[in-house]
C-alpha cells in the first residue's frame, strides 16, 4: 500500500539555508533578497514604470526587470544597498 500522506518539515526561517547553501552564504542571500523586495516595493509605491525606475536607480531597464523577478544572483549586496538608497530607503544593519 502506498502512503500518500504529506510530510511537513518546519523551515529555519531562511529558505537558502533550507535549500542547502552554506550558512554564511545563505545569510548573505537572505539579506540580498530582503533588500531587493523592499526596493521593488518602494518603486512600485512611487508608481514608477520600469524605465522610470531605471532612471531613478541608475541602472538599465533589463536590470530593473531582473530585480523585479528576484534574480538574487545578479546583484551584489553592495549594489542592492545603493539601489535601495537611490529609491529613498535608509537601510541599516544591526548586530
Amino acid at each position: 500500500m502506498i502512503d500518500n500522506r504529506s510530510h511537513v518539515i518546519e523551515g529555519s526561517g531562511n529558505v537558502f539555508l533550507d535549500l542547502g547553501f552554506d550558512p554564511a552564504e545563505a545569510e548573505v542571500m537572505k539579506l540580498r533578497a530582503e533588500v531587493m523586495i523592499r526596493t521593488v516595493k518602494r518603486f512600485k509605491e512611487q508608481g514608477w514604470t520600469q524605465a522610470e525606475a531605471a532612471r531613478h536607480l541608475g541602472i538599465t531597464q533589463p536590470q530593473v526587470s531582473r530585480l523585479i523577478k528576484g534574480n538574487v544572483e545578479d546583484f551584489s549586496l553592495d549594489l542592492l544597498l545603493a539601489l535601495a538608497i537611490r529609491a529613498g530607503l535608509h537601510p541599516q544593519f544591526r548586530f
